[in-house]
């Protein structure tokens, strides 16, 4: 009987951790306040790009998505949005794709070519080529966002996790944890919530 309570009792425990709070935490990677280190990665028209290159930039929303995953592809239109609204702000998007093209073939180099011609992507959608730089950032999921606010240091996390809390119906969200995030930060003002749970497809390494 005591074994059975003791099994019992683990069980309550794992079950209270799958749902408590918005924090989906990780081993490794970056915490909020942590300097983000730049990268140098190919874009779907070919070219190389650095978060260097963007001099006028107050910030940035790095997201690792992908085109095969049904999160990220229920969250396409979103994006394409976050970078009309943010980047004339000095917050554009950075959409990378981590996962592995040859455990994942439709996320290929040129399945993204496609992917963003079709979408009309407005943002730079990058390849994690030999899957770098995910885990330098803790992602595991995709989408999964990071916030970075551009200082005279370095380019400093102030948000991970979610885009917001309705994958399923963009016109039922209640709560836009990136939108919220970028406007308080453009502010000056404390973010409130900086830590959400990134709901999406693992990254396939």
């Amino acid at each position: 009987m005591k074994t059975i309570r003791n099994f019992g009792f683990l069980a309550l425990i794992v079950l209270m951790g799958a749902f408590s709070g918005h924090t989906d935490s990780t081993e490794a990677g970056y915490d909020i306040g942590d300097m983000a280190t730049d990268f140098s990665l190919k874009n779907v028209d070919g070219s190389m790009v650095s978060l260097s290159d963007f001099d006028t930039a107050k910030g940035f929303l790095v997201i690792f998505t992908c085109n095969t995953c049904p999160y990220a592809v229920k969250y396409e239109d979103r994006i394409i949005a976050l970078d009309k609204k943010y980047k004339p702000l000095g917050v554009p998007v950075i959409a990378i794709n981590p996962n592995n093209p040859s455990k994942q073939p439709g996320d290929s180099f040129a399945k993204m070519q496609q992917r963003a011609a079709d979408k009309g992507f407005t943002f730079p959608y990058l390849l994690d080529e030999g899957q770098k730089i995910f885990p330098q950032y803790g992602a595991t999921r995709t989408p999964h966002v990071y916030v970075l606010e551009k200082t005279t240091t370095g380019n400093v996390v102030r948000y991970i996790g979610a885009i917001d809390d309705n994958y399923q119906d963009a016109n039922k969200v209640e709560e836009k944890f990136v939108e919220n995030a970028v406007d308080a930060m453009l502010a000056g003002k404390e973010i409130e919530v900086t830590k959400t749970r990134a709901l999406g497809c693992r990254i396939k390494v």
